[in-house]
Parts: C-alpha cells; sequence; structure tokens
C-alpha cells in the first residue's frame, strides 16, 4: 500500500481546506515546489497534487507551480482539479504529469472517460468525491444523485488505473477515515482504491493496512503531515512492513 503526501495549490500556495470548503483554507506554504522537494526527501514514492483553482472554476489554473515540481523532484506527479478535457490531459502529460485524476466530468460523460482511458492508457485515475453517500462535482460544491457504489459499479472494463475516494466531511478534519466505504468500495470493484480524507494517526494507517489484501492500494495523506500529526517516515515504514 503506497502512502502518497497531497499538495493542495490555491492561489499559487500550498494549503489545506476543511471538508473542501472554499474559504477554510490553512496556508502551509507560499513555495508547493519546496514541499514537494521535502516528501521526496522523507521518502515518498508519488505525490498528489490538487489544482483547487482549476477544481473550483473548470479548467486548470496551476500549471506552473505543478510544473516547477515536475522539474524539482524525481519521483511521479499525480495531478487533479479542473481536468476536464483530453487536452488538459494531453497537455499535462506533455509536461511530465504521470497520473491524471477526473472527477467532475466523467460522472455524466461514460464517452469522454472512455475515451480517455483509451488515448492514455494506464494514465487515468477517476477521483470520487462523496458527501453523505452521494457523488460531488464542480470542486465538491454540487451534489448528485448518484451513490459512490452506482459510479464505480459502471467502471470495471475501462482500464482506470485506481478510483481515489474521498470522504468530504472527513477531509482536513483530522478525524480519522470512513473505513465502511472504503471497505464497502474496495469489495464492489477489480479497479485498485486510493483512500483519502481524514487520514489522521498510525493507527488509521495500520486499520486501512487490513484491507490491502482486498485492492486498497494507497493511501493519500494531507493535513495530518502539514500539522506534524502524522510523520511520513513512521507511516511508509509501516505500510512497508518496518514497523
Amino acid at each position: 500500500m503506497v502512502i502518497i503526501p497531497a499538495i493542495d495549490i490555491k492561489d499559487g500556495r500550498c494549503v489545506r481546506l476543511e471538508q473542501g470548503r472554499a474559504g477554510t483554507e490553512s496556508v502551509y506554504s507560499d513555495d508547493p515546489v519546496a514541499v514537494a522537494r521535502r516528501w521526496e526527501s522523507e521518502g515518498a514514492e508519488l505525490i498528489h497534487v490538487v489544482d483547487l483553482d482549476g477544481a473550483f472554476s473548470g479548467a486548470p489554473k496551476n500549471r506552473d507551480p505543478i510544473l516547477k515540481m515536475i522539474q524539482s523532484v524525481k519521483i511521479p506527479i499525480q495531478a487533479a482539479g479542473g481536468i476536464r478535457t483530453i487536452e488538459d490531459i494531453e497537455q499535462y502529460i506533455k509536461q511530465g504529469v504521470s497520473r491524471i485524476v477526473l472527477g467532475t466530468r466523467v460522472v455524466s460523460d461514460r464517452a469522454f472517460l472512455e475515451t480517455a482511458c483509451r488515448t492514455f492508457p494506464g494514465r487515468i485515475s477517476v477521483g470520487l468525491d462523496t458527501r453523505a453517500g452521494k457523488v460531488l462535482v464542480k470542486g465538491w460544491t454540487e451534489a448528485t444523485e448518484q451513490s459512490a457504489l452506482d459510479l464505480v459499479n459502471r467502471l470495471d472494463g475501462l482500464g482506470i488505473l485506481s478510483i481515489i475516494f474521498t470522504d468530504v466531511q472527513r477531509d482536513g478534519m483530522l478525524m480519522g477515515p470512513n473505513l465502511d466505504a472504503i471497505r464497502e468500495l474496495v469489495r464492489a470493484v477489480e479497479i485498485p482504491i486510493i483512500a483519502s480524507g481524514g487520514i489522521t494517526s498510525l493507527e488509521d494507517i495500520r486499520s486501512l493496512l487490513a484491507l490491502e489484501s482486498s485492492g486498497l492500494s494507497g493511501v493519500i495523506v494531507g493535513k495530518a503531515l502539514y500539522t506534524g500529526a502524522l510523520k511520513l517516515s513512521e507511516a511508509l515504514s509501516l505500510a512497508r512492513g518496518a514497523v
């Protein structure tokens, strides 16, 4: 199971939101590139980067800092936020982004997702963001009538690299992951699941490791790393079996 530090970018700065709500950001660095270097130096194998301005506006807004990260670290970058056209995907991949996370558009446009997976095999993940069990879109600002299971059950067979599941009610709140929902998802589909939202402690990592054999392939950790509640090196050691 891979431990993946998150870097959320808003107005060019590294921030964390509470439950994905605009206006709740805590700024942790004015230099996202330095943060990426830090996580690489502490042993990260992959970094999850979210363009929050892009997620809210519907188009990428922080390409420059993401490009600078790619140029500054050797580990892969996974990009999310506002990526809603084939051209967006193509430009990011040409710049060196290793993995692309699609969200809003794939909820209503299966043909777009199929085209993306076919055109960029092995590069496309789906971001599955939920509140109270319902899938959210447009930077978590709008709820749909679809449940997480409704959506994931239609994704098998497309060649999706992974599904990144975030319980938005827990994101940035340091209250632990939604283990019941994660357990339900990993049992429902063959696609690897990456858990996100609320991961706070080594005990949370230990609980999630118990789901690795069922298909949980990774865990994204954000606020807990920035506040010091969780040390990346310790989480990595636990996941690698060294603790």
